[in-house]
């Protein structure tokens, strides 16, 4: 059996003449954002990679066949569907022989750029170590696809719901190189400091695109971590935001949420509690991700020409 991908028509051109591509997860889209505000941000974000000079590719599994790029009606019906899956690494194959609808995490949206040979990938924030996870081991497959899977993942920094300390060391002894893009402090999602230094850091897109094909020559398996901090307009500082997380965490274990509902549970009381804030800047955090995508992407091309 050949695993049929299904490219979309931008996706397809802009293969046939070698030009930037940079992925897009689509749980953000239906797990992340309420319609319309989803599709909204989706179609901006795009729009942003497309003037920075690459093509987007907003990846999910519609109806078991995997789309590497949405067309636009797809990608407004997947921001209205109910019940979409939420696929990781685990449930990948199964929800596609099912013929399932499924909206790609961090991990999964990895799987398929690599499978489609797109080596830059823009998301919100990256999955880690959940608090309390002494306890309940709870350790999203996020991290580990980074050993597998080679792309470039520019986030801002890790979900600040995690346990950042934790997701940095589990990055640090899987060998994933973890580069904050132009400052030393790690950025924490909303806001542009977790307080923690950062492994590593370098400057441009020119500087990460070498650095990324660097690794490749040398044999290293693996993708890297590029940490790109909010636009400082926009942050909620950590100082804000600890005390809305730490209710919203309190609420999601008196009320028994566990494994993939604990990320949206907790997103949907933050955004209530901070009165529509955090969309914002999880908005302008996704957008700014997505035009140092594009710049790396196609620094990446020009390097391979």
């Amino acid at each position: 059996m050949t695993l049929d991908l299904k490219l979309s028509e931008e996706v397809a051109t802009a293969q046939s003449r070698n030009q930037p591509i940079v992925a897009l997860e689509s749980t953000i889209i239906t797990h992340g954002m309420p319609y319309p505000a989803n599709v909204e941000m989706a179609r901006q974000v795009e729009e942003d990679i497309r003037a920075n000079g690459a093509v987007p590719a907003t990846i999910a599994i519609l109806k078991g066949q995997l789309c590497i790029g949405l067309e636009d009606a797809e990608l407004s019906e997947l921001a209205q569907a109910k019940n979409v899956r939420k696929v990781s690494r685990a449930d990948f194959a199964t929800t596609m022989a099912a013929g399932q609808t499924g909206a790609t995490t961090v991990a999964a949206t990895m799987i398929a750029a690599n499978l489609a040979g797109i080596e830059v990938f823009a998301t919100g924030g990256i999955g880690g170590v959940h608090r309390g996870a002494a306890q309940s081991f709870d350790i999203s497959a996020d991290l580990r696809e980074f050993t597998l899977s080679p792309v470039n993942v520019i986030a801002a920094g890790a979900k600040a719901i995690l346990d950042i300390p934790k997701t940095l060391e589990v990055l640090e002894t899987l060998g994933v190189p973890v580069i904050t893009y132009a400052q030393d402090d790690f950025p924490a999602f909303w806001a542009r400091s977790s307080g923690l230094p950062s492994p590593l850091r370098m400057n441009s897109a020119v500087e990460i695109a070498a650095a990324f094909l660097i690794r490749r020559d040398l044999g290293l398996s693996g993708g890297q971590l590029i940490a790109n901090p909010i636009p400082g307009g926009d942050e909620i500082p950590m100082s804000e935001m600890m005390p809305i997380i730490e209710a919203a965490l309190t609420k999601a274990t008196s009320q028994n949420i566990l494994q993939k509902e604990v990320t949206p549970f907790l997103l949907a009381e933050i955004f209530a509690a901070t009165e529509g804030r955090s969309l914002v800047a999880n908005i302008a955090l996704v957008r700014s991700n997505a035009r140092l995508a594009a710049e790396i992407a196609v620094e990446i091309s020009k390097a391979r020409r």
